[in-house]
């Protein structure tokens, strides 16, 4: 009798793991990123693919033009990585029919092309970002959780830090819900902090992002704005949110 209900007990048991790791898988699945890369260069999209997987994204691959767009059009994915220089159909093609057909997917281009040209006229057809060949997976990577952490940010159209709120389609930032008077490219640079704040971010990284290309990492320009723009958030807040990071950039910190 204390046999049986030994293995009554160690079959419910069992059953109870069964249980918990279904539903632990399951909710795996349900929770997971699903990133597509369209890269013809296979080896480099096969070891992105496996290190994304390891990162616990499911990815899908191709490795030409053509089944890129298809895939773009009839799959649903959160991120799609796509290289410009793609046999059959180009990037910048696929990326053009993708937009009148999806607008909200994030899209991030890796591209060996480096003119600024090039990178305007991508992020113009509708690129959320541009990342040029060779890089590191690491920096992949953030940009990466930069991008699928902004799709789910923007389904609110307000960023928020503290005390501090930018409205995106507004682009009116205001602090304890009082107006804060910005210019255009101090806007530009609070909303970008919001994005990404928590995380250092290299003058180089701003001119990629937020400027044309005409300054570089040793301009005053960009010391200007962000100077001008911490001066107005420590006079509404009382202190500055914005901290330099000496010889690495800028940090806004919750």
């Amino acid at each position: 009798m204390k046999h049986f209900l030994f293995l009554h007990e160690f079959y419910t048991s069992c059953d109870m793991i069964k249980l918990i790791i279904y539903q632990s898988q399951k909710f795996k699945k349900e929770t997971i990123m699903h990133i597509l890369i369209i890269e013809d260069e296979e080896q480099l999209c096969r070891s992105m693919a496996e290190g994304l997987r390891m990162d616990g994204y499911e990815t899908d691959t191709c490795f030409d033009g053509e089944e890129g767009l298809e895939l773009c059009m009839t799959e649903n994915y959160d991120l799609i990585l796509l290289d410009l220089n793609l046999p059959g159909i180009d990037g910048l093609e696929i990326l053009r029919q993708f937009r009148t057909f999806n607008t909200n997917t994030p899209v991030l281009i890796l591209s060996a092309r480096v003119q600024i040209q090039d990178k305007v006229e991508g992020l113009d057809l509708g690129a959320n970002d541009y990342l040029t060949k060779p890089f590191h997976f690491e920096e992949l990577e953030a940009r990466i959780r930069s991008l699928t952490r902004r799709k789910f940010i923007q389904e609110d159209v307000c960023l928020r830090c503290s005390r501090i709120t930018f409205d995106t389609r507004t682009r009116e930032a205001s602090v304890d819900g009082t107006p804060l008077a910005l210019t255009r490219k101090e806007s530009a640079l609070l909303e970008y902090f919001l994005l990404h704040r928590n995380r250092i971010i290299s003058p180089e990284e701003m001119i990629e992002h937020l400027w044309d290309g005409s300054v570089n990492s040793f301009s005053n320009s960009i010391r200007v704005h962000i100077s001008s723009l911490r001066k107005k958030l420590r006079t509404a807040l009382g202190y500055d949110p914005i901290q330099n990071k000496i010889g690495q950039g800028y940090i806004m910190e919750d």
